[in-house]
C-alpha cells in the first residue's frame, strides 16, 4: 500500500490538521516508510513460530510477576457523580459529539 499526496491532504483534513507543503511531503515519506516496514514484516513466514509472553523468553525461562487481582480502592461512584450535570444508571451522560 502506498499513499499519495492527496491521501495525506484527506487524512489531514479528517484530523483537522493544517499542514505546510514541506510537512506534507515529509509526512508522506514517513507513512509510506511505515507501510514498507509492515510489508516486510508480513513477508516473513511465522507459521511455525510459537508466540512468546516476553522477548527474553527466547533465551531464558521467564516467570512473570503477576499480582493478585484484588479490589484495592473503595467504590466511590455515587460520591464522584454527585457533581455531574447528568447521570443515568450509574453512567455519566454527555452531549452527542458525532457530526
Amino acid at each position: 500500500m502506498t499513499l499519495i499526496a492527496q491521501d495525506i491532504d484527506r487524512i489531514a483534513n479528517l484530523a483537522r490538521l493544517e499542514l505546510k507543503p514541506e510537512e506534507n511531503g515529509h509526512l508522506l515519506d514517513q507513512i509510506n516508510g511505515f507501510f514498507n516496514i509492515v510489508q516486510a514484516m508480513q513477508a516473513v513466514d511465522t507459521k511455525d513460530v510459537e508466540p512468546m509472553a516476553h522477548p527474553v523468553a527466547a533465551i531464558q525461562d521467564v516467570q512473570l510477576r503477576l499480582r493478585e487481582d484484588v479490589v484495592s480502592e473503595p467504590n466511590n461512584r455515587e460520591a464522584n457523580q454527585q457533581s455531574a450535570p447528568a447521570v443515568e444508571r450509574g453512567l455519566f451522560l454527555v452531549p452527542k459529539v458525532i457530526e
